[in-house]
């Protein structure tokens, strides 16, 4: 698959790291749906940024998502709540290509306030490079998985 279509999204935690990312994935070409935040508001909410990120990814508007916030562990977690999102916290670049390989990670998550601007530019670039697995105990996992969500 052909990553053209990026969606990101932040609350204030991750607003600068946002926008440099922002910056770097449109001079490289990529296509960005911004979800917010657009300015400085110490009082947003994640959610109110990521789940509207999950769910274009879940109903294709994007090909993946980057979502931010001060640690990337609240965007993560709510991400996750959108059936069909598999979104992890992501600090080093092994994890960002193996999320996507073995588990079919559509929504990287990074802190904000924890990776400077190039580990995240480094770890986007392998996010949205990596493909898909297509091996027999992948796609079993994967299956495993969607079964939680369908709750069984």
């Amino acid at each position: 698959m052909k990553v053209v279509r990026v969606g990101i999204a932040t609350d204030h935690g991750g607003l600068a790291l946002k926008e440099e990312l922002v910056t770097r994935l449109r001079a490289a070409g990529y296509e960005v749906v911004d979800f917010g935040a657009h300015s400085l508001c110490v009082d947003d909410d994640y959610p109110d940024f990521v789940v509207p990120l999950a769910r274009a990814i879940v109903a294709g508007e994007v090909d993946r998502g980057v979502a931010i916030c001060g640690s990337g562990v609240g965007a993560s977690v709510c991400a996750n709540k959108v059936k069909g999102a598999r979104a992890a916290l992501v600090h080093d670049h092994f994890s960002a290509r193996q999320g996507v390989e073995d588990d079919h990670m559509n929504i990287l998550c990074m802190g904000g306030r924890t990776v400077g601007a190039a580990v995240a530019w480094d770890l986007v670039e392998t996010f949205l490079t990596a493909e898909g697995s297509r091996a027999e105990r992948h796609l079993r996992r994967l299956g495993k998985v969607a079964s939680l969500e369908e709750g069984r």
